[in-house]
């Protein structure tokens, strides 16, 4: 766990308070796009500027690997929104997507946007000022707004109407430890996100858009090759074309975007035209688990006889307890196996919004 760094004279208890209770993810992209910000030593910021990075810091883990935040989180409805508005690839750079969304004049898009001021702000200050049961919201509201501009309570920042201001106190605190505190925020963040995808594989890796991609140069080479040397070519279970060494792109057959790893049981050799097209599509297991399951099979008694101490077998051991099971085992029973992964992650992708595969893709 996480925990962030103490200063004298500073009520860092507060500060870690405000994420006790979250039903929604607004206060981790808010606190994570000010440390943003403050990085570059702003004291006053634009609350828009803050929206637009709560969007584009959201942007990838939305548009891309389609995580669920929730039926109360707005956030990914606001990032449907702007889609609909702007013309922004869904795995645009993040800070492209700050720099369209913080020049545009779309007026659906600005609306969308400063939607966020009528609660993350001054609700975020809470723990400084503690809401009163017996006051109305609207002055409660004003309330922080007032207090907040002579830093009482030594709160985080001063808010205004289009700005907010932060603490002198705090600035050099939020400098320093810019770091641990993002951290601390993309860890509390993956923790309530993992809660609403309890069966979503890898939500700490889907919160950033990696800098690169993994090529899978050494799965073709030290795994994919030795099969097809084997065998002189194998088929493309999408398309039936034969693969030759050299002659094939290795493709992810539940995609990517959803597995958000390169696991050699969800790779398999394919027609490069093909893999093209496919895109994050989810293949129909009535029509495509067979021939898969068959090539991995054939792949991981190849692979063994030849290169025993391959350390892409160990990525089998998820389904197979022992590898052995795969050649003693009726083949029923593996394929089985092999089903249990493979069918429920193909049902929660569908239900998080993935398209299955169509003859014309």
């Amino acid at each position: 766990m996480i925990q962030l760094p103490s200063k004298n004279g500073l009520p860092v208890n507060l500060l870690a308070a405000c994420f006790n209770s979250t039903s929604a993810t607004y206060k981790f992209y808010w606190f994570l796009s000010i440390i943003q910000s403050i990085e570059s030593e702003k004291t006053r910021i634009l609350k828009r500027d803050i929206f637009a990075k709560m969007m584009s810091n959201a942007w990838y883990t939305v548009n891309y690997f389609h995580v669920s935040f929730g039926k109360q989180d707005l956030i990914q409805e606001a990032i449907q929104v702007i889609n609909e508005n702007e013309r922004i690839a869904i795995d645009e750079k993040q800070q492209d997507v700050f720099q369209k969304l913080t020049s545009t004049t779309n007026r659906i898009t600005e609306r969308t946007l400063w939607h966020f001021n009528k609660n993350v702000p001054h609700w975020f200050l809470s723990p400084w000022f503690p809401k009163n049961k017996n006051e109305p919201d609207s002055q409660q509201v004003k309330r922080i707004y007032s207090q907040s501009k002579s830093f009482s309570e030594k709160c985080l920042y001063a808010l205004y109407d289009d700005e907010i201001e932060i603490n002198p106190e705090w600035k050099n605190y939020l400098i320093a430890n810019a770091r641990v505190l993002k951290d601390f925020c993309y860890w509390n963040l993956a923790l309530f996100l993992q809660a609403k995808n309890p069966n979503v594989p890898g939500i700490p890796n889907k919160l950033i858009k990696p800098a690169v991609r993994g090529d899978l140069k050494s799965q073709r080479k030290d795994f994919w090759d030795i099969v097809i040397n084997e065998l002189g070519s194998v088929k493309c279970i999408y398309t039936d074309e034969n693969l030759t060494v050299g002659n094939y792109a290795v493709e992810h057959f539940i995609p990517y975007n959803f597995v958000s790893h390169d696991l050699i049981w969800n790779l398999i050799p394919a027609d490069k035209a093909f893999n093209s097209s496919k895109n994050d599509k989810l293949p129909p297991l009535e029509r495509y688990f067979n021939k898969f399951f068959h090539l991995q099979k054939t792949a991981i008694e190849i692979v063994r006889e030849k290169s025993p101490k391959n350390k892409f077998l160990e990525d089998y051991l998820t389904i197979f307890s022992d590898l052995d099971e795969v050649k003693s085992l009726p083949e029923y029973v593996t394929k089985v196996k092999y089903m249990e992964r493979i069918q429920p992650l193909i049902t929660i992708a569908s239900n998080n919004g993935f398209e299955f595969l169509h003859d014309k893709t």
